[in-house]
């Protein structure tokens, strides 16, 4: 089968995006600056603008949006009457987690077993280099058939909707006729997908108080309420015996009925343990695509070491819920903070502080961008048909681009198939799939493009 002279350059190009991609991976643009400085995150910024600039992009800007982050901006200019396509990444990660857990340095791009390991090497850099990548090979072909803007977010895996309000209170920047979210993945590896749905989210800090400080627990245990038992009650309270999410008020019974997840594929990809069960009923793609999930992120207590024989006078856990589509993130926020309420034991004294949010998403499939990225993926995997899929992520700005600009189509790709471990330990990319995906988008440029002369 022949290769298209758009892959053939961007198999060429691949050696400098694994060099560009390691740059952008050595900055530690975590955007927490309890974390790490936010000048790694402002470096970023600025590399991430001067690559828009070197590809002749104009008013290149490095936003500075209401959360205090910045996100960068770009406008290249079409043909003539040409459609714009919006290109978004973001350039935020999460942090690395234990760093001695990794296999390699986690702001080090380093080549194993075929595959790019990294912190944001999916997640989402490697996005940005993939729009790159398309854009060029377009420029080698012949030129880019569209106007192209593209925005690439500082802040987009903290949900402190930076860019949201940013983009409401200038509607007009990120207007386009198609928006390309290069933030999701494949369903696996070698398999073309868009993704339909994402859930949305919510994110709660809980404090619990008991006593005005901590009391030994040989002298006052048993009678003497601790606030981390407290806790520890309540956030049981949110499951049910079968791990199901359990939130006073909040529906969890829908069906999913799209492409199906194998429950031996899922155990797999999750790393389930040999004999450990899985949570929740019914399919795994009800579950993960259809349903509210709860998750307890973080917990402040003392350690195991050095710990001392005390009861705890206060505690604090963080908490996420996924919101499915269907559902509203705000009102989900309400009924999940009645329960923490009403669900904290003893009287203790309870205060929650919402810290994220961001509304589900479902896109339009039938929409003919959609059938523009079909026919670029058969191009960009031969033999394969383009699948639907959902996700269980969350993309805040999606939902805020479709209020903005509902004639817009949004089509949702990327690179964080289940072997990049995105947010875990050893996140990778798989190289083959980083080239494939940049063939399919500029395919899908070109054909979309042509969509709209007809």
């Amino acid at each position: 089968m022949s290769v298209s002279p758009i892959a053939e350059t961007v198999a060429s190009l691949m050696p400098r995006a694994r060099a560009e991609l390691a740059e952008l991976v050595a900055f530690r643009s975590v955007a927490d600056p309890a974390q790490f400085p936010r000048s790694e995150c402002e470096a970023a910024a600025a590399w991430v603008a001067d690559a828009l600039r070197a590809e002749g992009f104009q008013d290149v800007e490095a936003l500075d949006t209401p959360d205090g982050t910045q996100s960068v901006y770009g406008f290249l200019p079409g043909p003539e009457g040409a459609p714009t396509v919006l290109l978004y990444a973001h350039y935020d990660v999460q942090p690395p987690l234990d760093e001695s857990a990794w296999a390699s340095p986690p702001f080090e791009l380093t080549e194993r077993d075929g595959r790019w390991y990294g912190r944001g090497a999916a997640d989402c850099k490697g996005g940005f280099v993939m729009h790159l990548l398309a854009l060029r090979a377009l420029k080698a072909a012949g030129g880019v058939p569209v106007g192209v803007k593209v925005i690439v977010e500082g802040s987009e895996e903290q949900g402190t909707g930076g860019l949201e309000r940013y983009a409401e209170e200038h509607p007009e920047l990120l207007a386009a006729d198609t928006i390309v979210i290069g933030d999701t993945g494949n369903f696996r590896v070698g398999l073309p997908t868009v993704t339909a749905t994402l859930r949305g989210m919510t994110m709660l800090r809980v404090q619990v108080d008991t006593l005005e400080g901590n009391l030994h627990s040989g002298q006052f245990g048993g009678a003497a309420p601790d606030a981390l038992a407290a806790l520890i009650q309540l956030l049981a309270s949110l499951r049910s015996e079968d791990g199901s999410t359990t939130v006073d008020g909040l529906a969890a019974d829908a069906d999913w009925d799209g492409l199906a997840y194998p429950e031996a594929d899922f155990r797999k990809d999750a790393k389930v343990l040999d004999g450990v069960g899985l949570i929740g009923r019914d399919t795994v793609a009800d579950r993960v695509w259809a349903r509210p999930a709860v998750t307890v992120i973080g917990i402040d207590c003392p350690p195991v070491v050095g710990a001392t024989p005390s009861l705890q006078a206060s505690a604090r856990a963080q908490i996420s819920l996924r919101v499915p589509p269907g559902q509203d993130a705000a009102e989900a926020t309400k009924l999940l903070t009645a329960h923490i309420e009403a669900h904290t034991p003893w009287g203790a004294r309870v205060a929650v502080e919402q810290v994220g949010q961001g509304q589900p998403f479902r896109a339009d499939t039938a929409s003919p961008a959609y059938t523009s990225m079909a026919e670029a993926m058969r191009v960009a995997y031969p033999g394969e048909e383009m699948q639907t899929a959902g996700m269980g992520g969350s993309i805040p700005l999606c939902n805020t681009l479709a209020a903005l600009y509902p004639e817009a189509e949004i089509l949702l790709i990327g690179l964080s198939e289940p072997e990049a471990q995105i947010h875990a330990v050893n996140e990778s990319v798989s190289p083959q799939e980083l080239e494939r995906l940049s063939v399919a988008e500029a395919h899908f440029l070109v054909n979309y493009a042509r969509s709209k002369q007809s």
